[in-house]
């Protein structure tokens, strides 16, 4: 992922006073995310995450921050931000910024996974739903279905003879979906974008959630799908390691029946998601820099291959039901 916006020392010292944390000692850009752009910052007071909005705008921007301060007075493990400026009143380049305190923990590889961090995360989006129902913050999510088939008609329309299969392939797994997904699928507050990348361990102990920005109105059980299709899959599904996800989170929510009916079709939706934006953030990124991708989006027609091979009965089995 590129800097989209680059930011130098003047406006991350600028940044970085407004919030009461001195001087800016340095700036240094992250090849990280695929939305916005990030920095790590050296101030009087020490470190801190930067980060330009490319997309939000002002109500986005606190929202987030609204989220945030809900999750954490709740005792769940998300980013704390460094108070400041009301969201918008500070920006670099015309965009909404805000600065974090760095999150404790490391990633972890997926070779470096064992079952107990499978059922932290688990628990932890069981806590983080249940914690959120009295959220009074309401958000259409950007990357609904109508969004995406917005995306997939945009990406057409570049006419990438290469890409037109793929387009053509996720829009009708869209459409077939669109007509499975349970109407009494209970909503709330997504995460959306449950990756490795952005979970922090100690250990084997989940100590940070990172990066809300995305985080809308939705199906709760996309949260598991997304988990799902992010934390157990490598060249094939890990259906023990999915399912210890699963009743982890069910311990914390348990799955209604219509959440059982519409995990499939919802994960499916999910991979056209992730494959369209992959396309754009990452694909035609690359092609117009001369460089190669750093995420595939094939890897998510693979995901939709091995889910279109499965029933919604067949499913619920793997995953413990």
């Amino acid at each position: 992922m590129a800097i989209l916006t680059p930011v130098s020392l003047g406006d991350a010292d600028r940044v970085t006073r407004a919030h009461g944390l001195g001087a800016c000692d340095g700036v240094t850009g992250l090849q990280a995310g695929s939305v916005n752009s990030n920095f790590f910052v050296e101030t009087d007071a020490g470190g801190r995450f930067l980060r330009v909005y490319e997309e939000q705008e002002e109500q986005g921007v606190a929202y987030e921050w609204a989220l945030l301060e809900h999750l954490s007075d709740a005792g769940l493990e998300v980013p704390r931000r460094v108070p400041g400026p009301s969201p918008g009143s500070c920006r670099v380049a015309g965009k909404c910024v805000a600065l974090f305190e760095l999150a404790p923990g490391a990633e972890h590889c997926a070779r470096r996974w064992s079952r107990a961090h499978f059922e932290q995360v688990g628990r932890f989006l069981g806590r983080a739903h249940r914690e959120t129902a009295d959220f009074g913050w309401r958000r259409v999510s950007r990357f609904g279905p109508e969004p995406i088939r917005a995306r997939l008609d945009a990406i057409a329309e570049l006419g990438r003879p290469e890409l037109a299969p793929t387009v053509e392939r996720l829009r009708a797994a869209l459409a077939r979906t669109q007509g499975e997904v349970p109407e009494d699928l209970p909503r709330g507050v997504v995460h959306g974008d449950l990756f490795r990348d952005n979970l922090r361990f100690e250990g084997e102990t989940l100590v940070s959630v990172l990066d809300w920005e995305s985080a809308a109105d939705g199906p709760l059980v996309l949260d598991l799908a997304v988990a799902m299709l992010a934390l157990s899959y490598g060249d094939q599904f890990a259906w023990d390691d999915a399912a210890a996800l699963t009743a982890a989170y069910r311990a914390e929510r348990p799955l209604s029946e219509a959440e059982w009916r519409g995990l499939r079709p919802v994960a499916m939706q999910a991979c056209v998601r992730f494959a369209t934006t992959r396309i754009q953030d990452f694909y035609l990124r690359a092609v117009a820099a001369g460089t190669e991708p750093t995420r595939d989006f094939h890897r998510f027609l693979q995901r939709l291959e091995a889910l279109e091979a499965l029933t919604n009965t067949r499913l619920a089995e793997l995953l413990g039901r």
